[in-house]
């Protein structure tokens, strides 16, 4: 029996749920072993090697790659855990994030500070302003 998801259709959001948590469990896991500074070593040497002893989907691997962040979210990727390939990188969060809204770091935390997104337009489909 399926449950109902009436948080599916929030305009441009993944709600992480136990279904997506299943779907990205290794892209997950895999985003974990970055907290350790010999995984770090061996992704940044040849990062399709080391993406090839998870059993992670082609589409899950090819967004790691090109750092599609927003991709990674769609396939199950859990933004705390995709965090970690940000930090290999040497990216803060902040710029992280402003690359998943086509912001600049600057950008992204000035309008962070101003009180974040409006609402307008990313409430729930079905919602009743």
């Amino acid at each position: 029996m399926a449950l109902d998801k009436p948080y599916t259709d929030v305009p441009g959001t993944t709600v992480f749920d136990a279904d997506m948590s299943r779907q990205g469990y290794h892209l997950n896991q895999f985003c974990m072993s970055l907290m350790k500074a010999e995984n770090r070593a061996r992704f940044k040497a040849n990062e399709r090697a080391y993406l090839d002893e998870w059993p992670m989907t082609e589409d899950q691997k090819q967004a790691v790659l090109a750092r599609d962040l927003n991709r990674c979210i769609e396939l199950g990727g859990n933004i705390y855990f995709l965090a970690k390939i940000g930090a290999t990188d040497g990216k803060s969060f902040q710029q992280m994030a402003g690359s998943m809204t086509g912001m600049s770091e600057e950008q992204y935390r000035e309008m962070m500070v101003k009180g974040g997104r409006s609402v307008e337009g990313n409430r729930r489909i079905g919602e009743k302003k």
